[in-house]
């Protein structure tokens, strides 16, 4: 039996809707810019390559169905912004998997946010330093339950949305990705080797904003199971 320095932490994991077994989060990849009217809203314009970058497995915050998860307002920033995504869980590995291949490697799909401290990632843009500070810090993933791909319906033409204390901010469809679910797989596993596990946050559409202590976000994707987020 293998010994180790100190207790490892539990394997994070995410609810399945229908199952009793949960799904074990390998790594979280997310997608940049892939809505073109969020990518206008940044500054940018057209239809770009393709980029990507991480957070950590247990920045994860599960938003159990019917419950309100709570996330702190973390250290160092005055402008935490709000990202709806639709998040693909993948279900089996490999490394340059062709697009008209992707769909055979996906587990299921959910609602995740991608909590963002704009100011910090704004300020490490300008200095040209990673801003990893800005995306990857603690609790910055929460995440409904999974739904099992054969469940989730037509999630490539499924609405995005989210509210805020009941108001609308951000409004559109899946359709609308500026590199849809099987180009982003291909893209990604030309860069990585997928693994079973491993989350994608595919983008988010225009609409980002500044959300406050207090502030409760409510976001939802046609055909999955929503969440519910509450900054305390």
């Amino acid at each position: 039996m293998t010994s180790y320095t100190f207790t490892p932490p539990p394997v994070v994991s995410v609810p399945v809707v229908g199952r009793a077994e949960r799904f074990p989060v390998h790594r979280i990849y997310c997608v940049g810019r892939n809505y073109e009217e969020h990518a206008k809203e940044m500054g940018f314009t057209g239809r770009e390559p393709p980029f990507f970058f991480l957070k950590p497995a247990d920045a994860i915050v599960v938003a159990e169905p019917g419950q309100v998860a709570t996330i702190p307002y973390p250290s160092l920033t005055s402008n935490l912004h709000h990202e709806i995504e639709l998040v693909v869980a993948i279900g089996k590995g490999g490394r340059g998997i062709k697009a008209e291949d992707a769909a055979s490697h996906i587990y299921g799909y959910a609602v995740g946010l991608d909590m963002t401290r704009r100011d910090l990632q704004t300020e490490m843009k300008k200095q040209g330093r990673p801003w990893c500070i800005g995306k990857g810090y603690d609790q910055s993933a929460p995440i409904g339950p999974i739904t099992p791909a054969a469940d989730a319906g037509d999630i490539h033409h499924a609405a995005i949305w989210l509210q805020v204390n009941g108001s609308d901010r951000q409004r559109s469809a899946v359709s609308k990705l500026i590199w849809n679910i099987a180009e982003t797989i291909e893209h990604l596993s030309n860069a990585w080797e997928l693994q079973a596990g491993d989350l994608i946050y595919t983008g988010t559409p225009e609409g980002v904003g500044a959300v406050v202590r207090g502030d409760t976000m409510t976001g939802g994707i046609d055909g999955l199971s929503g969440i519910t987020v509450q900054v305390a």
